[in-house]
């Protein structure tokens, strides 16, 4: 590994409907509602309009505005 490819750091990404394009290369990216770091390979949830991603669906659902975060 190249430490200087960005491949052990946050990727920047381009969320689209079902898939999403690596701008950056990394190894992770933030959830927007908790902060944790998402491997790429277990990104499941993202918000093409925000363009963020979230660590899991509960996080999702607060992104999108279907519940408060807390609740």
């Amino acid at each position: 590994m190249n430490l200087f490819d960005g491949a052990g750091g946050e990727a920047k990404l381009l969320y689209a409907d079902a898939d999403y394009e690596v701008l950056v290369p990394g190894a992770f990216v933030t959830c927007a509602i908790s902060g944790v770091r998402i491997p790429l390979a277990a990104l499941r949830y993202w918000n093409i309009e925000k363009q963020e991603a979230y660590a899991d669906a509960a996080n999702a659902s607060v992104g999108f505005g279907l519940v408060s975060k807390g609740n």
